[in-house]
């Protein structure tokens, strides 16, 4: 359980802001009113508790998680790896780390993605795992693919890794995306512009890490996650929950 400690107030200069023209749903999903705080109950605080035998070691393969006995999932087979640290760059163990994807040919796994890439029928999309006592995570999985979207005429999202960590309560949820080190579409893409902080763009950059590549098998990525730990976010004077 994370101790109590002094808060700071969210950084505005490094976060994205709500609303941002270019990316066009952000106009009717950013707030129209006055934000208010709600103070946090038991329920808030405490909270959730995963243990090792509630994760399969399987869950973290998405080459094969989802596949049919001897197969495996269609693409360029990676490992995503990394750690989850605190503000202190200490580790943080025991966390519930969560990730979903398009797959090889840009296409999730939902009844409501319409991209006309094949779905692939070995490849579900999602896994999950703890980190260990040094904060360590990893999983092995095939790099997503890039996928048009309607946001303007032409718009292409980079590849990409939806990325979960759960805290010590059910408030303090963080969901981020990892992006490829080299992808051309980074720059251009108008959700990763609302970040108005170039350095925040790179960390949320997989680095390529060939020591930890699998020689003629899977190439490797790193992308550590830092948290702001018992430095929480702070609005109006009130605990948010991240």
């Amino acid at each position: 359980m994370l101790k109590p400690g002094e808060y700071h107030q969210r950084d505005r200069d490094r976060q994205p802001p709500a609303l941002t023209p270019d990316y066009k749903t952000s106009v009717s999903r950013s707030p129209q009113y006055a934000l208010i705080s709600l103070e946090n109950t038991v329920s808030e605080i405490t909270g959730p508790v995963f243990g090792h035998t509630d994760i399969d070691p399987l869950d973290r393969d998405l080459l094969h998680n989802y596949a049919k006995p001897g197969e495996s999932a269609i693409g360029e087979r990676i490992i995503l790896h990394g750690r989850v640290l605190d503000e202190n760059a200490r580790p943080v163990p025991n966390t519930l780390v969560e990730i979903w994807q398009a797959n090889a040919g840009g296409r999730y796994r939902h009844r409501k993605d319409t991209y006309l890439a094949p779905i692939d029928p070995n490849f579900g999309g999602c896994g999950r795992t703890l980190t260990d006592e040094n904060g360590s995570y990893h999983f092995r999985t095939v790099k997503p693919g890039a996928y048009p979207w309607r946001n303007r005429v032409n718009n292409w999202r980079p590849a990409h890794v939806h990325v979960s960590v759960f805290g010590s309560a059910f408030c303090q949820r963080l969901i981020t995306q990892c992006y490829f080190e080299g992808d051309p579409l980074i720059p251009i893409c108008p959700i990763v512009n609302t970040i108005p902080d170039p350095d925040a763009i790179e960390q949320l950059t997989a680095k390529l890490d060939l020591n930890a590549t699998i020689p003629l098998d899977t190439i490797a990525y790193k992308f550590d996650i830092v948290l702001r730990g018992r430095r929480s976010t702070l609005f109006e004077n009130r605990l948010e929950g991240n």
